[in-house]
């Protein structure tokens, strides 16, 4: 059975047009976990201004084609479509032609994870496998994992046993 879970589309949360849009050549193998080390958010009003201004940073100060993450989700569990499925990144340098690239909205050092953004990227997950979009035995990793950075936080990369359960 197919899982689904609603993405707020990019038209929705007013995002820029990217400069550059290249494609994966097939199903990502790998999920790379992040978050965004901003304050969080946990309604669709302050996560929007949230990322709009990740977007306009990444694009702007960070010369990206577009914003960095294929999805983002907030505190509330709402997730949020970056650049999207099927769409390479700008998230973990030399590792971005495989992969797709979620990010948590907040600062994980010092917070914890919600339960609902938990949930709800495990169903994004789901759902991508059962859509062809993510391949059924993944990988998944801290961006910490890739490089040498503290990203995704202590706290949701303490979280990451719970994203891999998939099945």
């Amino acid at each position: 059975m197919e899982q689904e879970v609603e993405v707020v589309s990019r038209l929705r949360w007013g995002a820029a047009a990217p400069r550059h849009r290249e494609t994966l050549g097939g199903s990502a193998g790998r999920v790379v976990i992040h978050h965004t080390a901003l304050a969080g958010c946990r309604s669709g009003r302050e996560c929007v201004d949230h990322l709009v201004s990740i977007q306009r940073l990444h694009m702007t100060e960070r010369g990206f084609d577009d914003i960095g993450y294929n999805f983002l989700v907030g505190g509330d569990g709402t997730v949020y479509e970056g650049r999207g499925w099927g769409v390479v990144g700008a998230h973990a340098r030399g590792h971005n032609h495989d992969s797709l690239g979620v990010a948590f909205m907040g600062n994980f050092n010092e917070d914890t994870p919600s339960k609902e953004a938990i949930y709800s990227v495990l169903q994004l997950l789901r759902s991508g496998v059962s859509r062809g979009l993510l391949h059924p035995e993944f990988e998944l990793w801290g961006h910490r994992d890739l490089g040498d950075t503290e990203c995704p936080g202590h706290k949701l990369y303490a979280a990451l046993p719970r994203l891999r359960r998939t099945s």
